[in-house]
């Protein structure tokens, strides 16, 4: 199996991003928020069972699941949230080893948004955390997905603390700048941890 780098961070703070600059680079790359989206793609089991619990209201017109909505009713009710996880998180993780076993590469980018809250830094080798200024967090969350600041503050005391985060890291990159200032720091950093993991990834075979 390959060596495993897991990728986390808490909600705005450019995870996707910076999965792209190691995506350049020919790393293969295992997302979570991927794997979410097709589990309960239009059509699938998955997506009836939710449209059952919760109603119409959750599926847009084209028959997609409409995730804002599902957000709202999730964050505002605990019992809804565990419901949903409970659904959800064993067909997730299934995929995603699924996907890791499957990869032909000396390592491989696992991008999980709640790898520590969720327990799987077991299964890793070696975690990656970016980091960002809170304020800048929900700055860039409110603004990509037109959710309000009230909201955004639920989803950032739902993950776990900037702290912890920190605290369980072997790497961080800071991501506090915008793109356009910090694209060539993040590109050489990325570049530095690209090599580091496949040296480690040797030692490892």
């Amino acid at each position: 199996m390959a060596y495993i780098v897991g990728l986390t961070g808490g909600i705005g703070s450019g995870k996707s991003m910076i999965a792209d600059l190691f995506a350049e680079l020919g790393v293969p790359i295992v997302d979570a928020d991927v794997v979410a989206r097709d589990i309960v793609a239009k059509g699938s089991p998955l997506l009836e069972e939710i449209v059952l619990h919760f109603g119409e209201k959750v599926r847009l017109e084209n028959g997609e699941l409409n995730r804002a909505e599902l957000r709202k009713l999730v964050f505002q009710n605990e019992q809804e949230k565990l419901w949903l996880n409970n659904l959800l998180h064993p067909a997730i993780r299934e995929k995603m080893l699924q996907q890791l076993h499957s990869v032909d590469y000396s390592y491989v980018l696992w991008v999980v948004p709640l790898l520590i809250e969720n327990n799987l830094m077991e299964l890793c080798d070696r975690v990656l955390v970016i980091d960002v200024e809170p304020e800048i967090q929900i700055l860039r969350a409110s603004q990509r997905d037109k959710n309000s600041v009230e909201l955004i503050k639920q989803i950032m005391q739902a993950q776990v603390s900037r702290e912890l985060r920190l605290s369980v890291a072997d790497d961080v990159i800071e991501n506090n700048l915008s793109l356009v200032e910090n694209l060539a720091n993040l590109k050489q950093k990325v570049a530095e941890l690209h090599r580091t993991y496949l040296h480690l990834a040797q030692l490892k075979d």
